[in-house]
């Protein structure tokens, strides 16, 4: 049974509380974008950690989820943001809107079997030309960085950044990694 929305967010709570830092996602999306304005679609977006520190720095942001309960405590957190119940690979996302889909906390992996490259190719058809798609996961059996970054480049998106950490600590192997990859090609 998943977490409620409650729940998953005094998770959070505690690992601040034990002096962990919550913003890495946040941080790597604001460097890479640069200073707002810019669009930012936070892709399983869960009780919207990620999306309202972004939406904080002034970055337009939309988070769409799939649970409820962890939309309803989004909602409830930051009620001003736009926040879509969806399934990533069925969402009608707008078209080349965003300058960057961000799927933190290990979206790619929670996905139902199947549905990878449909979410993939959701989330490349979303970010205008030259965009990014960034989704940090732990790296296994469910789901290989060989076959992430063939579904990346089936939906028209190449890799242009891989990190062991949001802190863009570099890849050198492990069961972690962060990817970037960009919409055509811009840079």
């Amino acid at each position: 049974m998943p977490l409620r929305g409650d729940e998953y967010d005094a998770r959070f709570a505690r690992f601040e509380a034990e002096g962990h830092y919550l913003h890495g996602e946040a941080d790597l999306v604001a460097g890479l974008l640069g200073d707002p304005p810019g669009s930012v679609l936070d892709a399983g977006c869960g009780t919207g950690r990620v999306a309202i520190e972004l939406a904080r720095r002034g970055y337009e942001v939309i988070g769409v989820e799939v649970e409820p309960a962890m939309l309803d405590t989004a909602r409830a957190k930051a009620p001003g943001l736009e926040w879509v119940l969806g399934d990533l690979s069925t969402a009608e996302l707008p078209d080349s809107r965003f300058d960057l889909a961000v799927a933190a906390g290990n979206v790619m992996i929670f996905l139902e079997l199947g549905t990878e490259s449909a979410v993939v190719a959701n989330l490349a058809r979303a970010v205008v030309p030259g965009g990014l798609v960034v989704a940090g996961f732990q790296v296994g059996r469910q789901l290989t960085l060989e076959r992430y970054d063939a579904l990346a480049a089936a939906a028209g998106l190449r890799l242009v950044h891989r990190w062991a950490t949001w802190e863009r600590t570099p890849y050198a192997g492990g069961d972690y990694a962060v990817s970037v990859h960009c919409r055509g090609n811009g840079s």
